[in-house]
């Protein structure tokens, strides 16, 4: 059966000990707690784990975020995909679901058989993840990575330690979702409550591919970050810094730590999870003058060093063109 429950669809990832974590298993369990529901599809070697938001009068979105899985080979005008899109096709109508978004867990510089997007599908006008991001190669000795970062970052890295800034595993999600709101407080960026942090650490902490570091001075909690890993790839998806002793440098040592635990772990990239959707040669122009969005943490972001990379998409399947259209113009995105 294309439809597949749970256990089945972690059966079918054992084929890809790679996939992006969001196509696991535990964060569909997490956002079906949290207002989605989840349907899973496997045709051949191609899946996708499947989130549906609720829309008024019975209509719905639906998303893929960073999938579907399937082979980085894969011809994208086969007769496997056109059978998987079929069946994702029929979900979403069962769904009443006015269009499906796919973020593909695909960087712009691969190479992949067919032409992008595919058939039936076009460029989206806004994103859900971050399209853009910096990606540290872990593959090199940890002297070979601080070598690649600014000279400014591993001063800062080795002044943190000279200022007897720790940095601890944690289990307290609640200290971290403390630091976090004080950080969205002054940053004015939007957070989940804290039974969200607190289900997404039970989920995968379990598993080992979730961990807590926080960094202290003399017991004081000042930074702390939530980063995933799954097979050879890690993420670092929540972060938070007090105000209190910034001199002291503790994001960049908790940032430091959290590299070497992926690393520790064998995985060989750390994805420091959005940068501003802009060139290179933009975000170095730019990134002293401005201070919106994603463009508050270029800045720290970039001295870590790494290759800027860009995923492919996002692409949009639409099903009820008149509603797409509303939608766009409800959220801004519409001309």
């Amino acid at each position: 059966m294309p439809i597949v429950n749970k256990e089945e669809w972690k059966q079918f990832l054992e084929k890809y000990p790679n996939a992006h974590i969001l196509q696991d298993a535990a964060w569909g369990d997490l956002k079906s707690e949290f207002g989605w529901d989840v349907r899973r599809i496997v045709v051949g070697d191609v899946g996708a784990q499947i989130l549906f938001k609720s829309l008024p009068m019975g209509y719905s979105v639906a998303y893929i975020p960073r999938g579907p899985v399937a082979p980085l080979e894969m011809d994208w005008r086969s007769d496997v995909w056109g059978e998987f899109l079929a069946q994702v096709d029929a979900t979403c109508h069962e769904q009443r679901a006015i269009f499906l978004k796919v973020e593909p867990d695909l960087w712009e510089s691969d190479s992949v058989p067919g032409q992008l997007p595919p058939a039936g599908f076009q460029q989206s006008p806004h994103d859900i993840q971050p399209s853009r991001t910096i990606l540290i190669n872990l593959q090199e000795e940890e002297k070979e990575i601080l070598g690649h970062m600014k000279s400014k970052t591993r001063y800062n890295i080795r002044l943190a330690l000279r200022k007897e800034i720790v940095v601890r595993r944690s289990f307290n999600v609640e200290g971290f979702y403390e630091i976090l709101s004080r950080t969205a407080d002054r940053a004015d960026f939007g957070i989940h409550n804290l039974n969200y942090y607190q289900r997404v650490f039970e989920l995968f902490a379990p598993q080992g591919k979730c961990k807590l570091l926080t960094a202290e001075y003399q017991g004081q909690p000042l930074a702390s970050v939530m980063v995933f890993a799954n097979g050879e790839r890690s993420w670092y998806f929540y972060g938070a810094s007090s105000n209190e002793h910034r001199d002291r440098m503790p994001t960049y040592l908790v940032q430091w730590e959290a590299m070497r635990w992926a690393k520790e772990k064998g995985c060989l990239s750390y994805d420091l999870w959005g940068v501003p959707d802009e060139d290179l040669e933009t975000l170095e122009a730019q990134f002293l003058e401005r201070h919106e969005g994603l463009w508050s943490v270029y800045r720290f972001k970039r001295g870590f060093g790494g290759d800027l990379k860009r995923t492919r998409g996002p692409w949009d399947r639409v099903y009820k063109p008149l509603l797409y259209r509303l939608y766009l113009l409800w959220t801004g995105r519409g001309e």
